[in-house]
Order: C-alpha cells, then sequence, then structure tokens
C-alpha cells in the first residue's frame, strides 16, 4: 500500500508519454548473491550477448555455467563461437521451455519491477535508466534477497 494525494475516493492518475523507446537490460545473479548487469537501448543480439558473457568472465574468473532461458539471441553463432573458442572455461545450459519457475533470474525483475521500481513513473529514456540505475544499486547490497532468488527457483 502506497500513501498518494489524491482527494479521497478518487483514484491518483500519473500521466507519462508514451513512446516506443525501451532499455533492454540483461543480468545474471551468483549463489553468492553477486548481481551483474548490462542495458542498452535496443535489443540484445549474439554480440552483445557475447560482450556480457566476457564482462561475466572478468568480474567473476574461473570457470562460467550460465543457465538461461530460450531467447533466440542465446542460440546465435557468435554465442556459439565465444563457447567453442572458451575451451570449456564456459558452459551454457538452457533451461526448459517456458519455465520462468526455474528461472532464478525471473525473481530479480520481479522484485525491481514490483518493489524497487513500483511506483515510479518516468517520462524519458534517461530518467528511466537512472531509476533502473540506482534501483540495481540497491538491489546489489541485498545479497540475502538475491540468494533467495534461487532458493524460490528449489536450487
Amino acid at each position: 500500500m502506497v500513501r498518494t494525494y489524491a482527494p479521497r475516493g478518487q483514484t491518483p492518475v500519473l500521466r507519462v508519454p508514451l513512446t516506443r523507446e525501451h532499455l533492454s537490460v540483461i543480468s545474471g545473479i551468483t549463489f553468492e548473491g553477486q548481481l551483474l548487469t548490462g542495458m542498452q537501448e535496443r535489443a540484445f543480439k549474439g554480440a552483445d550477448l557475447v560482450r556480457f558473457l566476457h564482462h561475466l568472465r572478468r568480474r567473476l574468473g574461473g570457470k562460467l555455467l550460465v543457465i538461461w532461458d530460450g531467447l533466440p539471441a542465446h542460440r546465435e553463432q557468435a554465442v556459439r563461437q565465444f563457447v567453442a573458442d572458451a575451451a570449456g572455461a564456459v558452459r551454457l545450459e538452457q533451461l526448459p521451455g517456458y519455465a520462468p519457475d526455474l528461472n532464478a533470474d525471473e525473481g530479480v525483475w520481479n522484485y525491481l519491477k514490483h518493489v524497487e521500481l513500483g511506483n515510479v513513473t518516468c517520462h524519458d529514456l534517461t530518467e528511466l535508466r537512472y531509476e533502473l540505475h540506482l534501483a540495481i544499486g540497491r538491489l546489489r547490497r541485498k545479497p540475502d534477497v538475491l540468494r533467495g532468488f534461487f532458493k524460490q527457483c528449489g536450487y
């Protein structure tokens, strides 16, 4: 429940412009409670995913097991080539078709949308990027919540 300043009995209306602009955000979480993200103003393609996988390898070090959903970009040639070039240092596992209940990262987005950004309205992409950056920063400081997303999936 959120307190608003509308007159009693009148539902408050927040007006924001509707546009086709959007942000695409990718994230990864670890069992230790780390959250790693990437953001851009267009859809993620194979080359963008490879850039994110490089980011994960630099930040996490060692071997990498990535469990992800069936997004078509995950199967692009650039991603397959990256995994082949990694020579066993990166292993990709795909979740079954439409299985958000098995995807711990879905908990991240549910939490960000409904808890951190539940009552946020933005007038443009710059403001959205700023608010999302702040929300991700707040979530990064909650490793217990991040670990809880794995428990919620049964891992």
